[in-house]
């Protein structure tokens, strides 16, 4: 029998909130083979292992996270749900190290069957053929009707925040060739939609909350870019948090309703100054930077009432101005250790001081693709934070600690357990981010509705029953 219901009662406490992230990794193969290999065959090398495991190459992980192979051989990682920005960062960071150990085992695999070659993994938006792939933010949000206005009043926040948090890149070719704040930015069609791929909303607005459904509702946005930097993982999802705290409680965000957004996204990329100017609705001109100046003001305002003044929220503050006042001077040296296009931005100019090389020379793009590169022995990101040019905001040993082991105060410490306990069992069971089922045993699936609740008897039980008896899977 299915046991339907969550143990009473559910943990509702305002103060906290689950945060996802879903990262799609571009990948691509180094060969000199005559025969062209696809992408699937690449993938398929890659998740070798994780299929001999898992009987599939869509699993649940120890930590809590998912992986799995999306639309266009992508590979996919969904951190587990995650209560602090700490953890989410950590469980971010570990799920890069996850995909880059399949690496070594997919290139032999490929080598055993005579194809010699190196395989790459991208965390970036974007592929030399113009196709983009996304990195997905998930805030659980309280259930209301107004959903629509409520996710709509965020939309010139995010329009505009990439000034703060793209991750940077080159558009264009030969004399058109411009660096950008945002590659994603040219790739969305639509403000909200229920759509992913067909349209490409900033904000999907598919019902889908993971979660009591009666209670909660997941604020899927899809517009971001996929972030490297530590610090800027902080303050993109850190701000859109700290805003969304205040329409939760009930205080209006300033009124920046824009008149043409899919143009406004694009204008901001392609504007270094921060000074492109934006149409609203109520007919006036603003720059991102004063959009993004009016948000912040609004947050700063509620500190100490609605907003606790922890530290965290002070670094969050802190960077967020400090981005700001970048932009505006047009000198970024401030934050070029903490924001992701400026980081990248250094990088580019000076390799361009030292060769004279243009904007569209192969080896800038090069050099942008290795910024991004996770698989080992190829990206840039290891040694840049080893000399200091990249801040973290979390230690190499919480980051190998989320590689094992999920967030211990939610749902994922359940699932994680659960998925450990069937590997060690040799047991043939199924996990989702909602169900635990053990297979071929009647009457145990377990559903999870509360995302914050990090114990539950009746898990403790299926591990037991699973751990001391019943059929064994090899």
């Amino acid at each position: 029998m299915t046991v339907n219901e969550t143990p009473a009662p559910l943990i509702v406490d305002p103060s906290r909130r689950i945060f996802g992230l879903e990262t799609e990794f571009g990948l691509h193969f180094r060969h000199g083979a005559v025969r062209k290999i696809t992408a699937e065959e690449v993938a398929g090398a890659l998740f070798h292992s994780v299929v001999q495991w898992g009987r599939s190459s869509n699993v649940f992980l120890p930590n809590g996270a998912r992986l799995y192979i999306d639309v266009g051989a992508h590979p996919e990682y969904a951190t587990a749900e995650c209560d602090t920005l700490t953890d989410l960062i950590a469980q971010d960071k570990a799920g890069e190290r996850i995909v880059a150990d399949l690496v070594a085992g997919g290139e032999r695999r490929l080598r055993e069957s005579g194809i010699e070659g190196e395989i790459h993994l991208y965390k970036n938006n974007v592929d030399s053929a113009g196709n983009s792939y996304g990195c997905h933010e998930n805030y659980l949000v309280r259930r209301r009707p107004d959903f629509a206005s409520f996710a709509g009043a965020l939309l010139p926040f995010l329009i505009t925040r990439q000034i703060l948090v793209g991750s940077g890149g080159v558009t264009g070719t030969g004399t058109s060739a411009r660096y950008c704040f945002s590659p994603r930015a040219d790739h969305v069609w639509e403000a909200m939609s229920s759509a992913t791929t067909r349209s490409r909303p900033m904000i999907n607005t598919r019902d889908e909350p993971h979660a009591h459904a009666d209670l909660y509702r997941r604020m899927h946005v899809i517009v971001g870019d996929s972030s490297m930097a530590e610090p800027t993982i902080l303050l993109k999802v850190g701000s859109m948090d700290l805003l969304i705290r205040m329409l939760e409680a009930g205080q209006a965000l300033p009124d920046l309703t824009i008149a043409r957004p899919m143009q406004a996204i694009r204008e901001v990329s392609h504007d270094l100054t921060g000074c492109a100017l934006v149409d609203l609705e109520d007919g006036r001109r603003l720059t991102p930077i004063q959009m993004q100046e009016e948000c912040l003001a609004a947050v700063e305002a509620r500190i100490g009432t609605v907003i606790e003044a922890t530290p965290e929220v002070r670094r969050i503050l802190s960077l967020w101005r400090r981005g700001l006042e970048a932009v505006q001077a047009g000198d970024h040296t401030p934050v070029e250790t903490e924001l992701d296009w400026a980081i990248k931005r250094r990088l580019i100019e000076r390799f361009r001081e030292r060769t004279g090389a243009s904007l569209d020379d192969p080896r800038i793009a090069r050099l942008d693709l290795a910024y991004h590169d996770v698989a080992p022995g190829h990206g840039l990101y290891p040694a840049l934070v080893a000399q200091g040019l990249i801040r973290t905001e979390v230690g190499e040993d919480q980051i190998l600690r989320a590689v094992d082991d999920p967030p211990e105060t939610t749902r994922a410490r359940l699932r994680g357990r659960f998925v450990r306990a069937g590997i060690e069992s040799h047991r043939d069971i199924t996990a989702d981010w909602v169900r635990l089922k053990v297979v071929g045993d009647e009457g145990k699936t377990i559903l999870l509705k509360d995302p914050f609740r990090a114990d539950d008897g009746r898990v403790d039980d299926l591990i037991a029953s699973m751990t001391s008896s019943g059929t064994q899977v090899d």
